[in-house]
């Protein structure tokens, strides 16, 4: 494959019609300058210059390439200068982010906001997470992910830590669990609600009330934390869910620290390696990244 460097050579050979002059203006010697353009015969397969007097004069064949060669350099140029910030007023481009409806729901709002604000031609598309795979964004369906990195991430996918969350508890204004001092006991003693995307009635929670000798009842099993917090509004079932994904749904329900320990969730921001030098995706990033801060210092 020709050495793209032979195009500018031989932009610059052609312009100024002599050895010297073109290895002046490109800072080489005249030996390598001549060797160049050697070069540049044997793959163009055409003499290019041919001395008439003291002088070269182009051949056809160079004179056809010289008016095509200006735009090819700046062209190849052009492609492997490093990406520029985007003009954001003309930007138009749809960005599919897969999130749960509780990210949506508690940063969206924010999200969108500062998107409309900043480029207005630019859409958001939320969609769904049936499973914590990192096929969508390996095969292009989803420029960004919000969400905890499971076991069944691709290696290759990128990662950065957007804040951390911990799950709580929530019930209806006036349930009877508010009553009198939550303990392990009490909170087992309640009919609960469940909240799996594969149907599972066990989880981290059931696993730290095994640990004290204690077991709940899940009287119903629902497939996110939104619908889990709406069930609970409307009925005496208890709904754990992660604080800071569900914190719009639940104004006006009595939230509450769960009386036993539990690891916290680090929430992260999932990309793939193809997009991380697009500067309108570097952008949205730091959009999305700005939103969760701003969120946690309220």
């Amino acid at each position: 494959m020709p050495d793209l460097n032979l195009l500018v050579a031989l932009d610059v050979l052609l312009a100024e019609g002599s050895v010297a002059r073109a290895a002046q203006r490109l800072r080489l010697s005249p030996s390598a300058m001549s060797r160049t353009l050697a070069r540049l015969r044997e793959v163009v397969g055409d003499p290019l210059l041919v001395r008439a007097g003291r002088g070269l004069v182009p051949t056809p064949r160079a004179i056809e390439l010289r008016e095509k060669l200006p735009q090819l350099v700046q062209d190849a140029q052009a492609a492997l200068r490093p990406s520029q910030a985007p003009d954001l007023r003309q930007l138009e481009r749809t960005f599919t982010v897969r999130s749960s409806e509780g990210f949506v729901e508690n940063f969206g709002p924010a999200l969108l906001e500062r998107v409309r604000r900043q480029a207005p031609g630019v859409r958001l598309c939320f969609v769904q997470k049936p499973d914590k795979g990192s096929a969508p964004l390996r095969e292009g369906d989803v420029d960004l992910e919000t969400g905890v990195i499971g076991e069944a991430m691709g290696p290759e996918v990128r990662a950065q830590a957007l804040f951390r969350d911990r799950f709580i508890g929530v019930v209806r204004a006036g349930h009877p669990l508010t009553r009198r001092k939550l303990t392990p006991e009490r909170y087992a003693a309640g009919q609960h609600i469940g909240v799996s995307r594969r149907g599972r009635d066990k989880g981290p929670i059931d696993e730290a009330l095994s640990a004290l000798g204690l077991e709940r009842e899940i009287v119903t099993i629902v497939g996110g934390f939104s619908t889990a917090v709406a069930l609970a509004r409307a009925s005496d079932l208890i709904a754990s869910v992660p604080e800071r994904h569900t914190g719009v749904l639940r104004e006006g329900m009595h939230s509450f620290v769960l009386p036993f320990a539990l690891p916290e969730i680090r929430v992260s921001l999932l990309w793939h390696p193809r997009l991380q030098a697009d500067p309108a995706h570097q952008w949205l990033r730091g959009l999305v990244l700005a939103v969760c801060a701003a969120r946690a210092a309220t």
